[in-house]
């Protein structure tokens, strides 16, 4: 039982990296053609559109992956134990704003999902630049959207903090202090692009 939880807890660990952790770059970079304007953005939304075998592979290397590391993800939380309010160390904080974000981004996920994927399947709503302007126009969604970003770039970047030593890559205070910096650096700078991704569909 307990090889089958070390199993799980690592399959959990690298899905969160390969392939979640890439799509979600993968996601930013592709956002950030709204700075570019409608056009820019929509022919890339139709170029993703125009992959054979679409379904399949967002079900097989998206969905799939993700389903399970929100699920078990949420399993973690409610079942892990936080001293953070007994020893007050920035990595106990970490750790229980990794679970928080964890949270608030599968929520998001699943409405984000929702908006720009599902309605597509089910109801032929058109994914376009256009549709995501008038999405975040309003500005609770707008909102929302910078919140679930936010959670998704740190429970990201924090979540590969944990992958290095989980995977006995970055053993040692020195070189976790390090790790710390880098991504905490990676943080901003995704969170940023994401956010500037956002302020294009906004400005229209």
């Amino acid at each position: 039982m307990a090889d089958n939880h070390f199993f799980i807890r690592k399959l959990h660990s690298l899905l969160g990296v390969i392939p979640v952790g890439l799509f979600l770059l993968e996601h930013l970079f592709t956002n950030s053609f709204a700075l570019k304007g409608a056009q820019a953005f929509n022919e890339k939304v139709e170029f993703f559109q125009s992959i054979p075998y679409l379904i399949f592979i967002e079900l097989l290397l998206i969905f799939l992956p993700l389903l399970f590391h929100g699920i078990y993800g949420t399993w973690i939380v409610l079942t892990g134990e936080s001293n953070v309010f007994q020893y007050r160390y920035y990595r106990n904080w970490f750790y229980w704003i990794q679970r928080l974000s964890g949270i608030i981004t599968l929520i998001f996920v699943i409405w984000h999902v929702w908006n720009t994927r599902l309605q597509t399947l089910f109801f032929g709503t058109e994914m376009s630049f256009e549709f995501m302007h008038n999405l975040l126009s309003n500005p609770v969604n707008a909102v929302l959207y910078a919140i679930g970003l936010i959670a998704a770039t740190f429970h990201f970047a924090n979540g590969m903090w944990a992958f290095l030593v989980s995977w006995g890559i970055t053993i040692g205070p020195k070189a976790q202090r390090t790790s710390t910096i880098i991504w905490s650096i990676f943080f901003i700078v995704i969170t940023a692009v994401g956010l500037n991704a956002l302020f294009g569909f906004i400005r229209g």
